[in-house]
């Protein structure tokens, strides 16, 4: 399984950046047999863009093909995005290794709908 997270930083030890579409980094995580296997970080090209980041930064992580997503909030675009390619997306907070063991356990909060307006997090 894969997922993608927002995240502040390159590392496990990096905490989520709760602006999906402005945040540094995107975390791709992979999980065998319950536990991380590896992951990489890819820069959020989108982060400054003047608008459309979050479409950008969706169409990013799509690329990566996970499974899931975990961020903090998601505006509607991402959230279309992501419904249109099937990938379900979580609320997660603090670090990333942290949050990841949370998904692996089943104790984070789907996002159903977005968790914010468009343009959050704006500079």
């Amino acid at each position: 399984m894969k997922i993608a997270i927002s995240s502040t930083g390159k590392t496990l030890e990096s905490e989520i950046d709760p602006r999906f579409g402005r945040c540094a980094y995107f975390l791709i995580v992979e999980i065998e047999n319950k536990k991380i296997k590896n992951f990489k970080a890819i820069e959020n090209t989108a982060k400054e863009q003047a608008g459309g980041a979050g479409i950008t930064a969706a169409e990013i992580v799509a690329n990566e093909k996970p499974d899931a997503v975990i961020t903090t909030n998601l505006g509607p675009r991402a959230s279309s995005v992501f419904s249109q390619f099937g990938i379900k997306t979580y609320q997660g907070q603090g670090k990333v290794k942290d949050a990841v063991q949370d998904f692996i356990d089943g104790k984070l909060k789907e996002i159903t709908n977005a968790t914010g307006p468009q343009h959050v997090g704006l500079k």
